[in-house]
């Protein structure tokens, strides 16, 4: 197996972002690489009418508010890797499966480490940001297998 030396992993504070980073830590060369950890807040402000594309300011959460609690729970991920240098942090808003592409071409990341778990087809297998990353991706990508967040039985 190849190591590595600039390793993006994607995390989403699941259960699983604790294994996704094990596994990101053990593709570099011991006191060599750089790792960076990575989430997306995903959100689109809701609608007001169907023919009014402006958002509803009643529903609207506070952006810069969702960005500050992510980069706090980012910072708490990042407390537990125990590695020099440390992770760098980076927290963006939009899209994932774009943002995360961008930040690995503007880093020159040569591997990627995400979570998927998908529902339908190749989506099943993979996930649909996972599926998007893996065609995308200007470098390796290792997707993880994690179970569901919401297992209803």
């Amino acid at each position: 197996m190849s190591l590595y030396s600039n390793i993006l992993v994607a995390v989403d504070f699941s259960p699983a972002t604790e294994s996704l980073i094990k596994r990101a830590l053990d593709m570099f060369e011991p006191g060599k690489g750089r790792l960076t950890l990575v989430h997306i807040v995903d959100y689109l402000p809701p609608l007001g009418f169907p023919d009014d594309l402006s958002p509803a300011p009643a529903l609207m959460l506070d952006e810069e508010a969702l960005i500050q609690s992510a980069n706090e729970s980012l910072k708490r991920v990042a407390a537990g890797v125990q590695r020099e240098p440390p992770p760098r942090l980076e927290v963006r808003l939009g899209t994932p499966k774009s943002e995360i592409i961008q930040l690995a071409e503007e880093l020159g990341c040569d591997l990627l480490i995400l979570g998927a778990r998908g529902r339908r087809g190749l989506e099943r297998l993979l996930g649909s940001t996972a599926t998007a990353v893996l065609a995308h991706a200007p470098c390796d990508v290792l997707a993880v297998h994690t179970p569901p967040r919401n297992t209803l039985t």
